[in-house]
């Protein structure tokens, strides 16, 4: 995330300051690119890895504070938005020989130290896109990493959306609500490579990257899954896009670019048209303290550190981000790839990046610039297909030919990623080892959100959709911990699921969700149709709003006929006249033992589930029977085995 001393813009003569510092960064920078500063020669390749954290039961842990202090300092490792998160950077290393094999030992180290770190505060650490257990709970301020830079982002970006953030995500279900800060963003955790370039050279590699950015997605897809619901395959690229969706409704409407974006055109000429379009279009929305005149540094012979700019462009989220770095002395340019998810594994996740790599290196040697044979809006649109459909998507490549991502890959893109890899001179054991399992993964049609729909769907009769998402965690945990690369994984089963009580210990793990509801104003012959069509008791009445209003019980309608009113043919007798009004409600965190004690005490037969105000689900004396049975019937089997 970046640099984390920042401090409030507060009035505008500091964001004047601000933005007249960010525009010498820009000059700055503009020199050196013409005096040649910065290093040419010198191709070398980086990561960052973010993780989740979980509990016993699969959920998110808020131990990141904790753990960060058991990690004593270590140089690697850093806080990221929220506390149920973590990220570690890899060292950068020089583009060939054993440098994927480097790569991949330093992330099982990084990984293990932070999974030691983790167990000692009795939790655990997951790598996938978007953990399947979160809850809309999970994503509030309490779950904020308490550093200066999130919370001023989060107010910033709050005061330029001028209210809450929405979004909306189509996939097999349909995902749409609101929100009041920026902690939707933390649900996305991913690996991020960098790959430093010339440059004289930047153009024609950025435009190069963002051309493979779909195929390489394509086959990366690992984030299927987002508040139980199922989206696109890698729903990451529209939730980020929408969770930092700073635009006014005005903005909006004149359709401005968001933040989080992959562009609108090709590069022309130089690494300033990305930085210098991001200024123009973006408000700075947090600053800090600058210690330097860039000029003056380059005046005395120095190197700039160009502190406002790189801030800058921290908050503009380019899925192929330029970016501006110092390392060993010297001032780079490289592209940095926020694309790829976290997970399966540490093994495909480094496949991931050894497909990107020797894409950027077999093309470069083919294409001048693929902006000669690819329209920008065709690389545009195969990444949202890519993002989409994954592996099921098709793609209009170079010359205009439309191919479907299986065939691309393996037939065109697999021997071109060799031959690049080679030409740097990677290991030939490594080629094998990573873009073999890049050729696996295509051939059996299995990606990381394949595996989570196709292990849902099986378990769909068998579980709720708690004990499906905590059997996807854990059962990914034990295939990374094992090592075996996902195109060994079988799909997960319930069993797999770990102690079966934890699904249980709340209202909303267990609630049903698909519910028939009528209107204050709608006849009570449709409650009672409802009532006889779906087998069920109870029917919660609800405004236009969405806002719980009463309850229509299977007792008042027989109240209703024994008063002998539901006969009068020439009476529409409506709900509002014999629901019960302000009927006693539970949240989705209620404890379930708490829920049955509301039931005893007040007589019903049903609780309505209401979050906000609004109804979200409901249960029933059936579905604690069910429960019961579903534990004594697991006690037993336990017990007998003893």
């Amino acid at each position: 995330m970046g640099e984390h001393e920042v401090n409030n813009l507060g009035d505008e003569a500091r964001a004047r300051g601000f933005m007249k510092a960010l525009l010498k960064d820009v000059n700055a920078l503009e020199a050196m690119l013409e005096r040649g500063l910065l290093e040419t020669g010198k191709r070398r390749i980086g990561a960052e890895q973010e993780m989740f954290l979980v509990d016993a039961a699969g959920r998110p842990a808020n131990r990141a504070v904790e753990i960060m202090q058991r990690l004593n300092g270590h140089p690697n490792f850093t806080h990221e938005l929220a506390l149920f998160n973590l990220e570690a950077n890899l060292t950068p290393h020089t583009y060939g020989g054993a440098c994927l094999h480097r790569m991949e030992d330093e992330l099982r180290e990084l990984v293990g130290i932070a999974r030691t770190a983790a167990r000692e505060e009795r939790c655990e650490v997951v790598l996938t896109g978007i953990l399947p257990t979160l809850r809309k709970s999970d994503l509030g301020l309490a779950s904020m990493t308490p550093n200066p830079r999130y919370l001023e982002l989060n107010a910033a970006m709050t005061r330029l959306r001028g209210g809450t953030f929405q979004f909306k995500i189509k996939g097999i279900d349909e995902l749409e609500d609101t929100h009041d800060n920026v902690m939707l963003e933390s649900a996305n955790t991913s690996f991020q490579v960098h790959f430093q370039v010339d440059p004289q050279e930047f153009a024609r590699l950025y435009n190069l990257a963002q051309a493979i950015t779909a195929p390489v997605l394509a086959v990366a897809v690992n984030s299927p899954m987002l508040l139980g619901q199922r989206l696109w395959q890698e729903t990451r690229v529209a939730l980020f896009q929408q969770s930092v969706d700073a635009r006014s409704q005005a903005h909006q409407a004149r359709g401005l670019r968001t933040r989080v974006s992959f562009g609108d055109a090709w590069v022309q000429r130089s690494v300033l048209e990305i930085f210098r379009e991001d200024i123009a279009r973006f408000r700075v929305v947090i600053a800090c303290d600058l210690e330097e005149d860039p000029m003056e540094v380059l005046a005395a012979g120095g190197i700039p550190s160009l502190k406002a700019l790189r801030l800058h462009n921290g908050t503009v989220y380019r899925w192929n981000r330029a970016c501006y770095g110092i390392h060993e002395g010297k001032p780079h340019l490289r592209i940095e790839n926020r694309v790829l998810p976290s997970g399966p594994t540490i093994l495909d996740e480094v496949s991931n990046a050894a497909f990107y790599f020797g894409l950027m290196s077999g093309l470069a040697n083919e294409y001048d610039d693929i902006a000669h044979v690819m329209p920008f809006d065709h690389a545009k649109e195969n990444f949202h297909a890519a993002a989409r459909h994954g592996l099921r998507a098709q793609f209009t490549w170079v010359d205009g030919n439309v191919v479907g991502a299986p065939e691309l890959i393996l037939e065109q893109l697999l021997p071109r990623a060799r031959a690049g890899l080679s030409s740097v001179g990677i290991d030939a054991a490594d080629i094998d080892r990573y873009l073999g399992c890049i050729e696996a993964r295509v051939e059996r049609r299995m990606t990381g959100a394949r595996w989570s729909l196709e292990s849902a769907a099986a378990m769909g009769g068998k579980a709720t959709k708690d004990q499906i998402a905590r059997t996807l965690v854990r059962t990914a945990i034990a295939n990374q911990l094992a090592e075996r690369p996902l195109h060994e994984w079988e799909f997960a089963r319930p069993e797999d699921g770990g102690d079966w009580r934890h699904s249980y210990l709340k209202v909303g793990q267990f609630m049903t969700t698909d519910l028939f509801t009528v209107h204050p104003e709608d006849v009570v012959d449709l409650a009672a149709s409802l009532m006889d069509w779906r087998h069920i008791r109870h029917v919660p009445v609800e405004d236009s709003e969405g806002q719980l209003v009463g309850l229509v019980s299977h007792r008042s309608l027989l109240r209703l006929v024994g008063q002998g009113l539901s006969g009068d043919k020439d009476r529409a007798i409506s709900v509002k006249d014999i629901m019960k009004r302000d009927p006693v409600f539970v949240t989705p965190d209620t404890p379930t033992l708490e829920a049955i004690e509301t039931m005893r005490e007040h007589r019903v037969g049903s609780l309505p589930v209401v979050d906000k105000g609004r109804l979200v689900g409901i249960i029933t004396e059936r579905d604690l029977i069910t429960v019961a049975s579903v534990l004594f019937e697991r006690h037993l089997r336990e017990s007998s085995q003893e």
